[in-house]
């Protein structure tokens, strides 16, 4: 039976090159339609989880700290306090007569036993309708410990994914402006939302290393709190996942006067031209910083691009679902499927904007179909229409595409190993192959089906 797509969503689905470009986007979800979509405590949390020296306390029922342990799988160089995951549990009657009490004895006992740098304590959507004063405890807290206690206000009922996002950008802009920055090298940056889910963000730091740029804060992958403190020294953001950390870039760049660019490590291009555009932007102070920025690409590319040859000769041609959370990673997602002979022919995201969708729409082929917080009857009903060979997309993409018998590469939270920077382009090409042509895929029940619908029409002819 044919797959129905929600009447009130049908202004959130456009094919390329049929009609003028017009989607609609950043609205809250479609009720009743089960959003891939995360709620706004959830995008606070993905953000700030990775400061590792930190303390992160869900006030709130425990299934939200459930929820959220861990969900980043972020690795760090040092301190893992990060990884554990509390809660004040708040329970019926805690809901009747208030958790203030409980917050505090929580944070008193939690800062003592730990000794963290700071403290994060987010609101979760009961304690927005039971009104537990959060931002005063977290004061009188920090009065009596002598370490930031920062309110994380992110009841869930508020919007979306997307309002997480800026108030965890919130919350770590309080941390900002209090550390000391004097010896901060002229040529630094700040790496802006990377949560160094495999390790990712050691690659990264070393390319800008080789080009002689000091990093001063991983905000957040391998994230320190007195990194964060004293990141209004460095003289420039380098902002990817622009949803997530962009809101910060601005706040710094409005106070601190720091300027920012966006950036994208994913893919030949987009990550060479990152380093040519931290290149650029510090040219005039250091001259020769264009020429290890190209010697740098150089020598990776040199490695690469003859392994990735050997893994185009068995994809050309095959076609590509992408589903993420922000639309910037789809752009370059787009690109490395060109270098692989692959064709994509869905992409979507949870949180694009109407300029991320038109710039989409400007470098998809005719036909591509995109969406926006797309559902799991819609993305069901497009892999099947448009036979795809292989879905990119998160955790809760996983099961549309195995339940299908389609392969899948998982570009988000749980991946293991490192997909960006040059060898992560390797590692996803390898990966992608392994999925796609896995010969497991000819034993689908859909795929016998269209195989001998295919050879029947053949023996017609």
């Amino acid at each position: 039976m044919e797959q129905a797509i929600f009447e009130e969503r049908r202004d959130q689905i456009h094919r390329t090159g049929e009609g003028p470009f017009e989607l609609a986007c950043n609205r809250d979800s479609l009720a009743g339609a089960v959003s891939q979509r995360a709620c706004v405590f959830c995008g606070s949390r993905v953000v700030l989880y990775p400061i590792a020296d930190a303390l992160h306390l869900v006030h709130g029922p425990i299934g939200c700290a459930v929820y959220t342990w861990d969900i980043r799988g972020a690795l760090s160089s040092g301190p893992e306090l990060h990884r554990l995951s509390f809660s004040t549990d708040l329970q019926e009657k805690d809901v009747i007569f208030g958790g203030e009490k409980k917050l505090k004895a929580a944070l008193l006992e939690l800062i003592e036993r730990h000794k963290p740098k700071a403290a994060f304590v987010y609101a979760t959507c009961i304690v927005g309708i039971i009104g537990d004063d959060v931002a005063a405890v977290c004061r009188d807290v920090a009065e009596k410990t002598g370490i930031p206690v920062i309110p994380v206000q992110s009841e869930g009922f508020k919007g979306n994914k997307r309002e997480g996002y800026t108030a965890a950008c919130k919350a770590m802009f309080t941390l900002t402006g209090s550390g000391d920055t004097s010896d901060i090298s002229p040529i630094s940056i700040n790496i802006l939302g990377d949560f160094n889910l495999a390790g990712e963000i050691w690659i990264i730091r070393d390319y800008f290393k080789r080009m002689g740029v000091e990093t001063v804060a991983n905000i957040t992958g391998d994230g320190r709190v007195d990194d964060i403190r004293r990141a209004h020294g460095a003289a420039l953001n380098v902002v990817q996942c622009s949803g997530a950390t962009m809101e910060l870039a601005k706040m710094m760049q409005d106070k601190y006067g720091i300027p920012f660019i966006r950036a994208s490590y994913l893919g030949i291009e987009d990550m060479a031209d990152s380093l040519y555009a931290v290149a650029e932007h510090f040219k005039d102070r250091d001259p020769g910083i264009m020429e290890r920025a190209q010697q740098v690409v150089r020598e990776e590319l040199s490695v690469l691009l003859p392994q990735l040859g050997q893994y185009r000769k068995d994809l050309e041609g095959k076609k590509v679902a992408i589903y993420v959370g922000g639309a910037f990673k789809a752009f370059s997602l787009i690109k490395a499927f060109r270098h692989l002979g692959m064709k994509v022919v869905l992409v979507g995201s949870q949180t694009g904007t109407k300029e991320d969708y038109e710039e989409l729409a400007a470098i998809c082929d005719p036909g591509t179909v995109i969406v926006d917080d797309s559902n799991p009857l819609e993305l069901s009903k497009f892999v099947k229409e448009l036979d795809v060979d292989l879905f990119v997309g998160g955790v809760k993409e996983r099961p549309i595409a195995h339940k299908l018998g389609v392969g899948f590469c998982d570009h988000n939270h749980e991946r293991k190993e490192a997909l960006e920077g040059f060898v992560g382009m390797l590692n996803f090409a390898r990966e992608v192959h392994a999925s796609a042509t896995s010969p497991i895929w000819r034993f689908v029940p859909r795929r016998e089906a269209m195989a001998k619908a295919e050879a029947a029409k053949k023996e017609a002819i």
